[in-house]
């Protein structure tokens, strides 16, 4: 068999060794790892097309060809392909087309772009349009079956996923996790990992990322679906309540408590307790919680008898929790006790191609809820894709509402979207030489601004429109010093 596949077409099956070679690598790189998956083969030189689709098809695949682009269109529109190879060039058409439109017909399907002009950028441009791999011929037959296989792997386990996120919308019957960013779908496979366990979850990120989401996913998929999740934001209760609402009190234990009451840990039992915003727990409280979470048992205010629980613990915050631990503002043991399994959740702006499909999620969701017909304009789903979105999900959410709102039954504009570029951190004088910490309160300042800006002032609501307590927000003002 030759080295390269565009340099020559590989022997007849009656030549010697020819099939044993492909017998040979099939139980390496083919059927064992990418089993009956159906691939799409798509190149103008019939020659090299034939060619990649007899190896491909000696491999294990059940391979169709196209020879051009509108073919290969009009196939991947109507066809359920795990992988589709296809040539960069292809005579009058362009393979960045064909891309485009796979990848719109049918998300999940990754493409691997073949080309004989490769360069840095053709190849950052069909990643960014979202191609799995990119291959340079002249390629060898290896590596063709060893990234076809990688391909089909990676079809097949999103596969999987993606029923999951199916499921959790059918649970839920809300916002779902959606995307089909690599980030997302580790987080989504780590969900099936560590959901039927039940080792305490850390959930870290930005606010507006989807913590609270991956929270209740992990929940739904455990064997403790069947019992209670509940959720507290830790930032919007006081400190003096925050022990009597988890831990309960006992009757006579302060002025008011007229009765004995049950916590909240209590009333999870057997299911999940939600932790969000567990940074802004005082240290005092802390230490109780670390006993809770240790020994299984809370006490009551006001008792001393303890009592057993079983729940399982997640607990999320937007703040670097290392930072807090040497500035003595949270628990070293703590944190090592919650960051059992640690969730990473990765801000808008790093998973830039799940814009489109969130964007059109909400845009089904919004018009359904109002009863208009609210479209997106041309340019529209580009401007999304530039913008930076320091409230994340969150902000593009409200974005698209009040774009379907003011647009009715018409097309959204641009105009119709609160896009606004920050300058970019290099033009701002002494910007040199900023540490993340800068970066990030540059970003939280400017994200505060905003929803106090399109709330008309009003703290309480531009809080909802952060996704913190309002109280989180009069401090994050009172330390940036902003008046509004």
């Amino acid at each position: 068999m030759p080295n390269s596949l565009a340099q020559s077409v590989p022997r007849s099956r009656g030549a010697t060794n020819g099939p044993l070679v492909v017998t040979l690598r099939v139980s390496k790189y083919g059927a064992a790892r990418g089993g009956m998956a159906k691939v799409l083969v798509v190149d103008d030189q019939k020659n090299m097309c034939r060619t990649v689709a007899m190896l491909l098809r000696g491999a294990g695949y059940e391979v169709e060809e196209a020879t051009d682009g509108p073919t290969a269109i009009d196939l991947g529109g109507k066809g359920a392909y795990d992988v589709v190879l296809t040539d960069l060039k292809l005579g009058a058409h362009d393979g960045m087309d064909v891309l485009r439109a796979i990848k719109e017909s049918s998300p999940m399907t990754e493409v691997i772009v073949m080309t004989a002009f490769a360069t840095i950028e053709s190849a950052v441009e069909a990643m960014r349009i979202g191609a799995f791999d990119y291959i340079q011929k002249p390629f060898s037959e290896q590596e063709l079956l060893v990234k076809t296989a990688k391909a089909a792997e990676n079809r097949r386990m999103s596969g999987t996923i993606s029923l999951m996120a199916s499921e959790f919308r059918d649970r839920y019957k809300f916002e779902s996790i959606i995307g089909r960013s690599q980030a997302i779908r580790e987080v989504l496979g780590r969900i099936v990992k560590i959901a039927p366990t039940d080792a305490t979850v850390l959930i870290t990120g930005e606010s507006g990322t989807g913590k609270e989401l991956v929270a209740k996913a992990i929940h739904a998929n455990s064997k403790r679906a069947q019992r209670p999740f509940v959720p507290v934001n830790c930032a919007a209760i006081t400190e003096t309540l925050l022990e009597s609402e988890l831990f309960g009190h006992a009757r006579g234990a302060f002025t008011g408590a007229v009765a004995a009451r049950k916590g909240l840990f209590e009333e999870a039992e057997g299911g999940t307790f939600f932790f969000d915003e567990i940074a802004e727990t005082p240290m005092s409280f802390q230490a109780k919680l670390l006993r809770a979470i240790q020994e299984g048992e809370v006490r009551r205010v006001g008792e001393n008898k303890p009592i057993k629980v079983d729940v399982r613990i997640i607990a999320a915050t937007n703040q670097d929790l290392l930072p807090m631990i040497q500035e003595k503002r949270f628990r070293q043991d703590l944190y090592y006790r919650l960051n059992v399994a640690r969730f990473v959740l990765p801000p808008l702006r790093d998973r830039r191609e799940d814009i489109p499909l969130l964007a059109e999620f909400f845009l089904d969701k919004f018009r359904r809820k109002m009863n208009l017909k609210a479209r997106f304009g041309d340019g529209v789903l580009d401007a999304l894709m530039q913008h930076e979105f320091p409230g994340n999900i969150r902000e593009l959410e409200n974005m698209v509402e009040q774009a379907v709102a003011l647009a009715g039954d018409g097309p959204i504009n641009r105009d119709d979207l609160p896009l606004t570029a920050p300058p970019p951190m290099s033009s701002a004088p002494g910007s040199a030489g900023k540490t993340l910490s800068d970066v990030v309160d540059v970003a939280e300042r400017q994200a505060i601004e905003t929803a106090l800006r399109e709330a008309d002032g009003s703290r309480e609501r531009a809080a909802e429109l952060l996704g913190i307590s309002p109280t989180t927000l009069w401090r994050k003002m009172t330390r940036f010093n902003i008046t509004y």
